[in-house]
């Protein structure tokens, strides 16, 4: 079976001060750091050997894969940077703290920005010094192609092309590849892989630094997915990721409606009891999480599950409850 690791890159310095990021080359944090470390221990422990790597031209991305290639003892392993594997360009959002900007346009207004799948912020100015066109790094690149803001539309299009001239291609040539990046580009590979609609895409968030594994056949034919951790500690994640800008959005927030929130995480499952037990999670529908004896302590992350079957598969589809 070939494999390839999608990871987000470890926390970064804004990512902690809770600011829009996009193409800002910020570095990671000392928590990031650490992130990628525990991911690199992880891929060793489970006996991972790339033949290939591929990641962003931005530090964050670029220090993660680093850490993760030095922890696996696998520095010489060939590595392809391209920008194409960039985070979404947040225009003239970028720095902007996240709850202020809230606070200031509302919580919908910021909502869309963010998540609606084909509105982009108000883009950067062309004299702006934070005009990609400005820097050395992307003196290759064709400056109609450098984008001055992105929706996640325009970010899916174009990690879409390197994807699949280029990362797809050389699993031919490899069992195990190596993906560093960011949320938004990472996304659109998800998306195009799982088939993922428009709007759950739009929704589905990636854990820092937390290995995301697909499978495929020798035909390259996607077959499954799964996160690679603690199961508890990577359901723990998932609920954390919900609101924007530090504000809960959802039905269920206004007066006299339920205090259950859904958990939001979207492509997360687990097939069986020792599945679960090794950390090893499967991606489709809903936030679901097995209901076997092997993982009834994940009760103890306030989940209520209405369990039910499929295909003799247990499976609970579970909600916030707090």
């Amino acid at each position: 079976m070939k494999k390839v690791v999608l990871l987000r890159h470890g926390e970064s310095t804004w990512n902690r001060e809770n600011r829009f990021t996009g193409w800002t080359d910020v570095d990671l944090s000392e928590k990031g750091v650490a992130e990628a470390e525990k991911a690199g221990r992880l891929l060793r422990e489970e006996g991972f050997l790339f033949g290939h790597a591929y990641t962003s031209y931005l530090k964050r991305a670029v220090k993660t894969l680093g850490v993760v290639l030095d922890k696996l003892d696998q520095d010489w392993v060939p590595v392809s940077k391209s920008w194409r594997l960039n985070e979404k360009h947040y225009g003239s959002l970028q720095g902007l703290n996240k709850k202020e900007t809230a606070e200031k346009y509302g919580d919908e207004q910021v909502h869309i920005w963010r998540r609606s799948y084909d509105v982009a912020p108000a883009p950067l100015g062309e004299e702006d010094p934070r005009n990609p066109r400005f820097d050395p790094r992307y003196r290759d690149v064709p400056e109609a192609e450098l984008p001055r803001t992105e929706s996640l539309l325009d970010t899916v299009n174009r990690t879409m092309p390197y994807w699949k001239c280029e990362i797809l291609p050389a699993l031919a040539r490899h069992d195990s590849l190596l993906v560093v990046a960011h949320g938004n580009s990472l996304r659109g590979i998800i998306k195009h892989l799982k088939g993922i609609s428009d709007e759950a895409i739009s929704e589905f968030n990636l854990p820092t630094a937390v290995p995301y594994v697909f499978e495929f056949d020798d035909g390259l034919n996607y077959v499954r997915d799964y996160f690679l951790g603690d199961p508890e500690e990577i359901a723990a994640l998932f609920p954390a990721l919900i609101g924007d800008g530090g504000h809960q959005r959802g039905a269920n927030s206004g007066a006299g409606r339920s205090n259950s929130r859904p958990c939001r995480i979207p492509g997360l499952h687990v097939l069986a009891p020792a599945h679960c037990e090794r950390g090893l999670f499967v991606g489709a529908g809903d936030a679901i999480l097995w209901g076997g004896s092997g993982c009834r302590r994940l009760n103890a992350i306030m989940l209520r599950c209405g369990v039910s079957s499929s295909s003799g598969i247990r499976w609970a589809t579970c909600r916030r409850t707090s």
